[in-house]
């Protein structure tokens, strides 16, 4: 009776941790790649595949995910707990995520300054008469290299013979921001007016392209100290888990099954408590207004 009762207890420890082992894993990594909808992916393969959208980030992520299993392997043959070692297997990908915080805005941040520059290369390229199409191709040996993928892609679109307007909506999608949706929107009420102006009004938003990158800066300084109670509170534990490692003396209370079921609440409560932190220290997604291109529409 009593070995039943310890068996269930681990089962329902280990079915617990292990959502949050998912939780923690699908929150690892920001970018969105261009094709189909996540949901439109099967979930295993999306989870061992992750959100990257380049060879590089998805042999990253199936190499995160590999050292996760292996080291919550160890650590349950090391403690002969299940609990800890689905708990090591969430501190693998969870904690770059959480002593990365801040990267993603810094790298946003990076991708509009991108933006703007190339929309001061592309004013002064199509300055010389050239078509719009010839602008852009125009401007791919000078991108900045943030952005530099998806302007050849664009470019390629463009070249491959799809629609003006298809592309454009693609690359603004690909960079997702605002700042860049004003650039496109100038680009494709260009395509239907034709008009003289398309220069000053690249010059403008490049101009406010600017100002944006300095009021994002200016914020981000402020989150210093939500972003360092976020890496403190990680650091603590790695700590915590590498003492309860090297000293079983110390995890021998948990050993039982009441002891595993409360391991798993604090841990629960633990990394709940680190995933809230974080999301204070990061700023609200900007709001865009430029649709999603039709794949239907795009060749022409």
């Amino acid at each position: 009776m009593t070995s039943d009762i310890e068996l269930i207890a681990m089962v329902s420890g280990a079915a617990c941790v292990a959502g949050l082992v998912l939780a923690v894993v699908a929150l690892v990594g920001t970018r969105r790649p261009p094709g189909p909808p996540p949901g439109a992916r099967r979930p295993l393969r999306g989870l061992w595949s992750g959100p990257g959208g380049n060879p590089r980030e998805q042999r990253r992520r199936r190499l995160l995910i590999g050292g996760a299993l292996l080291a919550g392997a160890l650590a349950f043959l090391l403690t002969g707990l299940p609990v800890v070692g689905l708990l090591v297997a969430v501190a693998v990908p969870g904690t770059p995520w959480l002593l990365g915080v801040g990267k993603a805005e810094q790298r946003a941040i990076e991708r509009i300054e991108a933006v703007g520059e190339w929309t001061r290369r592309l004013k002064d390229v199509s300055a010389t008469g050239q078509g719009l199409q010839q602008s852009i191709v125009g401007t791919i040996n000078t991108v900045p290299e943030e952005i530099q993928e998806e302007v050849r892609l664009l470019a390629a679109r463009l070249q491959a013979g799809w629609l003006a307007r298809s592309a454009l909506l693609a690359f603004a999608d690909e960079i997702g921001d605002p700042v860049c949706d004003q650039v496109v929107a100038a680009l494709i009420l260009h395509l239907t007016d034709r008009g003289e102006r398309l220069g000053d009004v690249l010059g403008s938003i490049a101009a406010a392209a600017s100002a944006e990158v300095a009021t994002r800066r200016e914020i981000e300084a402020k989150r210093t100290q939500p972003r360092f109670a976020v890496r403190f509170l990680t650091g603590m534990t790695l700590a915590t888990i590498a003492y309860g490692l090297v000293n079983t003396e110390y995890i021998r209370p948990y050993g039982t099954p009441v002891g595993q079921l409360v391991m798993t609440f604090l841990g629960a409560a633990f990394i709940g408590l680190l995933v809230w932190v974080r999301s204070m220290s990061q700023p609200p997604r900007p709001a865009r207004f430029l649709p999603a291109p039709d794949p239907a529409e795009a060749i022409a």
